[in-house]
């Protein structure tokens, strides 16, 4: 099951951050990176969620300033990692803060956050990367000047990033894992085994 984290691990590289008029008024809180400074990977959501502030602790990361932190999501994505064995993750988004009715990220506003994003990776120095969802593998193959053509074609198929020095392993994002497991052909349970075998090669 997954464990909330402790707010102490709240890695705030910014007391405030401005790049993005939009963002900044929709947000409550920026939603920093959080877990071990030594995790050995790290996990790059898409953006915070809006939150939900009648939740008793996973409100989400727009109110607990902490990403991968709602109930939905947040909890599903720990989850998942536990069942595979990886017992150290470092979490965070492409995006750090909630964008206005939910809308995905812009290109301006994921390159606004990367400079926050590469800091955040080469701080924790960890084995693999693993952006879950389109818009995070996008902003991290973008590091290496790269694009991406299909989102659902890099699941689970490790490539190295010269701009990180580490393996970037795409995953499903959790919003959308139960919708795309069976059309790529996973079980659950296979899912979590490919996840264990993919990152710890």
């Amino acid at each position: 099951m997954a464990e909330f984290p402790e707010p102490e691990s709240r890695r705030v590289l910014t007391a405030d951050c401005r790049r993005c008029s939009a963002l900044v008024e929709a947000r409550e809180r920026i939603s920093w990176g959080n877990g071990p400074i030594d995790a050995e990977v790290v996990v790059v959501g898409e953006a915070p969620a809006a939150g939900d502030p009648h939740a008793e602790q996973w409100r989400g990361g727009n109110l607990t300033g902490m990403a991968y932190t709602s109930r939905h999501s947040g909890r599903k994505i720990r989850t998942l990692l536990a069942e595979a064995d990886i017992e150290s993750a470092y979490y965070t988004n492409a995006v750090k803060c909630h964008p206005p009715e939910n809308r995905d990220p812009t290109d301006e506003e994921l390159a606004n956050c990367r400079p926050y994003l590469l800091r955040e990776i080469e701080a924790v120095e960890p084995a693999a990367v693993l952006p879950t969802g389109k818009h995070a593998t996008r902003t991290v193959l973008a590091l290496d000047d790269r694009s991406l053509d299909g989102f659902v074609d890099t699941v689970l198929e490790p490539t190295r990033s010269d701009a990180l020095g580490v393996r970037v392993v795409p995953l499903l994002h959790p919003s959308y894992q139960d919708v795309w497991l069976s059309r790529l052909g996973y079980s659950r349970d296979e899912y979590v085994a490919e996840i264990a075998t993919v990152v710890e090669t």
